[in-house]
């Protein structure tokens, strides 16, 4: 299987590339070579590597910074969209989209369902749900994949930022108010890889294993990396952000079992992974 991949230099692009060599040729493209809003660009990519499958990993992901460029987030994320999933569609490959919890508002108790609908927030959330329609629209062999709370090798993640904080402050006060499931992208690259196998299309949510606090999952960062930086639980209005965040974002899994046969781990296992991989290339 020759599989082009979009976004190939971030965290989850770089995961995939790995992931996906073990099923046949790769190839990874970025910016500035590469821009998904470049239809030209797209279809120049598609039609020299001539894939079977191909991913687009690549987003506008500065939820703060959408706020004030609405313009930005929507060029990456719908339109992008768009081109990729046309582009794969005119050469007759399955494409996969990666979108994400905040296209829900969180108002939910009980994790969502793939089906459940969504009430984007922000305007990251909002572009991250047209993204999902434009592919929706322009390909219709299409896996949408939603996560949450991903974290993986070289990015600028939750666990780096807390790992941060906690190298320069004795005491960090980290939101208890906010709830979700945490997803190292090595899972989520197997995941895809699995759910590609198959020919399940549709929209699927794949994040780790059971649900936490963001308090709790920064406990569990800081005691898996061996600091005895101490945690104060505090409210998610204490640090008043310009976008909207949803208070309970946990996504069920069952549906990407169910079509693909692969189980995401529990959340707190694949972060003892991560840390695992972090300390080999420290």
């Amino acid at each position: 299987m020759r599989t082009l991949i979009f976004g190939a230099k971030g965290q989850l692009g770089r995961d995939l590339v790995a992931e996906f060599e073990e099923a046949g040729p790769v190839t990874g493209v970025d910016l500035p070579e590469v821009d998904v809003a470049q239809m030209d660009q797209v279809r120049a990519a598609v039609a020299e590597w001539r894939p079977d499958l191909v991913l687009n990993a690549a987003a506008y992901t500065d939820v703060e910074g959408a706020e004030a460029d609405p313009q930005g987030a929507f060029r990456t994320n719908e339109f992008g969209a768009a081109c990729v999933a046309r582009a794969a569609a005119e050469a007759g490959a399955p494409v996969v989209y990666y979108s994400t919890d905040f296209v829900f508002s969180g108002d939910h108790t009980t994790p969502y369902e793939p089906f459940d609908p969504v009430a984007p927030q922000g305007e990251y959330a909002a572009s991250k749900a047209a993204g999902e329609t434009a592919t929706r629209e322009a390909a219709p062999s299409h896996f949408i994949i939603r996560t949450a709370w991903l974290y993986g090798p070289g990015g600028n993640n939750f666990v780096e930022k807390i790992l941060r904080a906690a190298a320069e402050r004795p005491v960090l006060r980290v939101v208890e108010d906010e709830v979700g499931s945490p997803t190292h992208t090595l899972d989520l690259a197997q995941a895809t890889r699995a759910l590609c196998g198959t020919a399940a299309y549709g929209t699927f949510h794949a994040v780790n294993a059971g649900s936490c606090s963001r308090y709790e999952f920064a406990q569990a960062i800081l005691a898996l990396a061996g600091l005895e930086t101490s945690v104060e639980p505090c409210r998610a209005s204490a640090f008043p952000t310009k976008a909207p965040r949803p208070a309970y974002s946990v996504l069920a899994t069952e549906a990407l079992t169910e079509a693909s046969g692969f189980a995401m781990r529990p959340w707190h296992d694949a972060l003892r992974d991560y840390m695992a991989r972090r300390e080999a290339t420290a």
